[in-house]
Order: structure tokens, then C-alpha cells, then sequence
């Protein structure tokens, strides 16, 4: 996996600075952002140093519940869901390629749910990331 590339704790991300790092990827971050607040409300996005990892993370919330992680790598970005097994069957039967399918299915439980990450490369990846956003937001 690429390193997060946010580390220095005194220059908090901004979305220029972001876009700099991420280049041609700017489109997906922003049909992403877009996804979630055309299609939900109460949307909040955090940026926060977390001093375990020593980076910079980007962490979206639907009131207090946590939609995913997203950290910032060379010239693109990785999204995290923690997802518990009630979303199995939902996952199952969306348009999910099988590649994250399988993340899913391989990935241990912790007590934070299975961890999925999607490291954005194309239109496919965006769209696999916008149905895991409507499965965690289906889901109580």
C-alpha cells in the first residue's frame, strides 16, 4: 500500500492543497463529495491529524455515524469502510465489481467492522464507492 502523504501536522488540507497532491483524480474526489450530499443530509466532513498514524485523515459522518476514512497517497487517495456482517448481504447483491466483493468477504472482523479500502484509479472504482456509501447508510 502507498503511504499517506499528509504528515506534516502544521499544514491542515484544504481542497487546493489536496487537489495539487491528487492531480486528474480532483474529478473522483468530487463526484464522490457530490454523491453524498446530493443524496443525504446531515453530511459532515472532518480533517483530522491523528498522531497514531502520524497523518493527516479525511473522515465523513452522517450525524455521528462514521461514512468512511479517506487518506491522501501520490497522485490519488484511498477510502476505508468499516462495515459489520449486515452488510454482507446487501453487498452481495449490488453492482459492486467482484474485486471488492472478495475485500470484503477476505477482510478479518474487528470490533469495528470488516475494512474495505479502495485506493481511486478510475470511473469504476468511484461508482463501487458510492454504493458501499448507500450500503453503510442503509444499514442501522
Amino acid at each position: 500500500m502507498e503511504p499517506i502523504v499528509l504528515t506534516d501536522k502544521t499544514i491542515q488540507p484544504d481542497d487546493n492543497f489536496i487537489y495539487t497532491i491528487i492531480g486528474e483524480k480532483q474529478i473522483y474526489w468530487q463526484q464522490i463529495i457530490q454523491h453524498l450530499h446530493d443524496h443525504y443530509t446531515d453530511i459532515t466532513e472532518v480533517w483530522r491529524f491523528y498522531n497514531d498514524g502520524k497523518c493527516w485523515l479525511f473522515r465523513t459522518l452522517r450525524k455521528k455515524k462514521t461514512i468512511f476514512w479517506l487518506g491522501v497517497i501520490k497522485d490519488t487517495f484511498r477510502i476505508t469502510f468499516y462495515l459489520g456482517d449486515k452488510a454482507q448481504p446487501l453487498i452481495e447483491d449490488s453492482t459492486i465489481t467482484d474485486e471488492v466483493k472478495n475485500k470484503f468477504r477476505d477482510a478479518k472482523p474487528s470490533k469495528f467492522g470488516r475494512a474495505v479500502s479502495i485506493t481511486i484509479a478510475n470511473s469504476l472504482d468511484v461508482e463501487d464507492v458510492k454504493t458501499l456509501i448507500d450500503v453503510k447508510l442503509k444499514l442501522k
